[in-house]
C-alpha cells in the first residue's frame, strides 16, 4: 500500500488523498499505521476540493505543465508522507526508509507524467493532453485499488510499471536531449 500510495501520489496527490481518504471515512477500507488521518472531515473536503481544481488544470495544454511545475513541491514529499504514514505503526528506521523509498517512487512517477505532458504540450491539439490527463486519473487510481483488492497481483504489476518508468524516463531523457541539441546547433547558423 505505501508503494502504491506514493507512486499514485506521483500522479495525481491530491486524489489519492481524497479517495483513501473516502473509503476509509466511508469504512470501506481499513487503513494501516497513521493513514487513519486521511478519513478526517476536513482533509477528505479539502482534498477533494485540489483534486477538482487538479482535474480541471490537468486538461488544458500549458496550464497542467504549470501545475506540475508548482506541484513538484507537494507531490514528491507527499509521496514520502504517505509512505511514512502507512508504515507509522513501524520501529523509525522503518518509517524512514518507507519515507524515502515513497519519496523516489513519488519523484519518480512526477517526473515521467512532467516529461509527457510537457511534450504533449507541443502538439496542437488539446485531445492528446486530456487521454493523457484521463490514462494519469485511471493509472493512479488503479494501482491503489489492486493494491487494498489484490497485493500480490499489485506487486507483479508494480513491478512492469516500475520497468515501464524506466523505459519512458529514459524516451523523455532522450527527446529532451534532441531538443536541446537541435537549439544549440540552430543558433550558430542563425548569426
Amino acid at each position: 500500500l505505501a508503494a502504491a500510495l506514493s507512486a499514485a501520489a506521483g500522479l495525481r496527490f491530491y486524489g489519492v488523498v481524497f479517495f483513501v481518504g473516502l473509503l476509509g471515512n466511508l469504512g470501506v477500507i481499513a487503513l494501516p499505521g497513521e493513514l487513519r488521518l486521511l478519513t478526517h472531515p476536513a482533509v477528505v473536503v479539502v482534498s477533494g476540493l485540489l483534486f477538482a481544481l487538479e482535474f480541471t488544470a490537468d486538461k488544458i495544454p500549458l496550464v497542467d505543465s504549470l501545475w506540475d511545475a508548482f506541484n513538484t513541491f507537494v507531490r514528491v514529499p507527499g509521496g514520502a508522507l504517505l509512505a511514512a504514514l502507512a508504515l507509522a505503526n513501524y520501529d523509525g528506521g522503518m518509517v524512514a526508509a518507507a519515507a524515502l523509498l515513497g519519496g523516489v517512487l513519488a519523484g519518480g512517477t512526477h517526473v515521467a507524467k512532467m516529461g509527457t505532458r510537457a511534450t504533449l504540450n507541443l502538439s496542437p491539439e488539446p485531445f492528446s493532453n486530456w487521454l493523457a490527463s484521463f490514462a494519469e486519473d485511471g493509472l493512479g487510481l488503479g494501482l491503489l485499488v489492486l493494491a487494498i483488492a489484490h497485493p500480490i497481483a499489485f506487486l507483479l504489476a508494480f513491478a512492469l510499471f516500475l520497468l515501464l518508468l524506466v523505459w519512458l524516463l529514459v524516451k523523455v531523457a532522450k527527446l529532451a536531449l534532441g531538443v536541446i541539441r537541435r537549439r544549440v546547433v540552430a543558433r550558430p547558423g542563425q548569426q
